[in-house]
């Protein structure tokens, strides 16, 4: 299993059409195959800072996804609205509680 978190910053005046597309697309991403769990985080005071975070049973499961139609084509819908470069990581869980 692996973490993955995406960071995105907005033009402002795009953040309503990607909460729209993220809206139309969360149910395929989240059962596109590999994919075991799908959360959009806002970062609140910005107003234009999001995160997915997503779970996926493998790496090879998100390197599907990643050269899926799916994916070119939310990614494609999604690039036009940044206003700055996102970010990704893949993390593992250090402590769990």
């Amino acid at each position: 299993m692996i973490n993955r978190i995406v960071k995105m910053e907005f033009d402002p005046e795009k953040v309503n059409s990607f909460r729209a597309l993220f809206s139309q697309q969360q149910q395929l991403i989240r059962h596109f195959p590999g994919c075991t769990h799908l959360e959009l985080w806002e970062h609140p005071a910005s107003g234009n800072t999001w995160f997915t975070f997503s779970q996926w049973e493998s790496e090879a499961a998100l390197e599907k996804y990643r050269e899926s139609d799916l994916f070119r084509e939310t990614w494609a819908a999604t690039k036009v609205l940044f206003n700055a470069k996102p970010a990704a990581w893949t993390v593992q869980t250090a402590v769990s509680l």
